[in-house]
């Protein structure tokens, strides 16, 4: 499938292939595309299941993979730096693994590369009721009572709720993803993790991130700690962004 894409900065510039994380969408790389990587060509795809991509199955993690492939060469870049957090970091990996030529340097935003059967489990109950909310207010008020934000600035979600947050018929605002699609997502993400990249890798982490990660002692792996949660674009934007543009220059 040929996902949608949102491209920003010079046409003619070296392209940098970005991926949300589950439940996200290609927009939340807006702000890093205008504001560190101008010089650079960079699209930022809706997964399959997300946003205005096509919602159909199937869902595992080797079908986005493909999806990102046939994307990639569609707007024809046969390879590219790949920036991709928690889920779209795995999926980095995962393209890395799938087409290893593809990858020119790749960027892990504090990425979901194995997750606990407990925690995808409970993280699943929290999709089972309809996830809608009465007021787009109500929605984001939700969504920055998540321990998992640590300190994502209100003004971000109500960004995210311009493009991401859809007004159903019924009157209800819901986030536009399809939770069946989240619910394989997290089962998925239980099977064992795909090798890291080969290719010169940068990992930021989270300080206070809720998900484990032994990042590889390796002459070929940057890592970078910020003081955030998981949400490292969220909770610490201009350090992980300079971070960024210091591993691609």
């Amino acid at each position: 499938m040929q996902l949608n894409v949102s491209e920003w900065g010079d046409p003619d510039g070296a392209p940098v292939v970005c991926i949300h994380g589950l439940t996200g969408y290609g927009g939340r790389f807006r702000r890093l595309a205008e504001e560190y990587l101008p010089a650079r060509r960079v699209l930022a795809v809706d997964l399959r299941g997300h946003g205005r991509s096509g919602w159909e199955p199937p869902w595992d993690l080797s079908t986005h993979a493909g999806d990102l492939v046939e994307t990639a060469s569609a707007h024809g870049i046969d390879r590219a730096a790949w920036v991709g957090h928690s889920m779209g970091g795995r999926l980095v990996a995962e393209v890395a693994v799938l087409a290893p030529e593809r990858v020119e340097r790749a960027v892990l935003l504090d990425p979901a590369m194995h997750i606990e059967a407990e925690v995808a489990l409970q993280r699943v109950d929290l999709l089972r009721p309809d996830t809608a909310f009465a007021s787009v207010d109500e929605a984001i008020d939700t969504r920055l009572a998540d321990p998992a934000l640590v300190s994502t600035p209100r003004k971000t979600l109500e960004d995210e709720a311009v493009e991401h947050l859809e007004r159903g018929e019924d009157g209800r605002y819901r986030w536009r993803f399809f939770p069946p699609m989240a619910i394989v997502a997290w089962s998925e993400m239980t099977t064992a993790a795909p090798a890291w990249p080969a290719c010169p890798t940068l990992v930021v982490v989270g300080a206070r991130s809720w998900i484990p990660l032994d990042v590889p002692s390796a002459a070929h792996v940057s890592k970078v700690t910020v003081p955030g949660g998981h949400s490292v674009l969220w909770d610490d934007f201009q350090p992980t962004g300079e971070a960024i543009v210091r591993f691609l220059d």
